[in-house]
């Protein structure tokens, strides 16, 4: 998997998964469990590549690998 993410991008993603995952704190009963969804961001920029970039030929990262 060649990296296809920016550390811009990277950033973001890690931001609105730290948003997200804060949500199972915050919410109560079986509805603090859609914050797991947050790990599918953090998840992606932790490996710098989404496979929704991929699938649409994007890529947000200058490195030429």
């Amino acid at each position: 998997m060649t990296p296809n993410m920016g550390i811009w991008d990277r950033i973001f993603r890690v931001a609105i998964a730290i948003a997200l995952l804060s949500l199972y704190f915050v919410l109560e009963g079986n509805f603090r469990y859609f914050a797991v969804i947050g790990l599918v961001p953090l998840m992606t920029a932790a490996m710098g590549w989404c496979p929704l970039y991929t699938l649409f030929g994007i890529k947000t990262c200058r490195c030429d690998m």
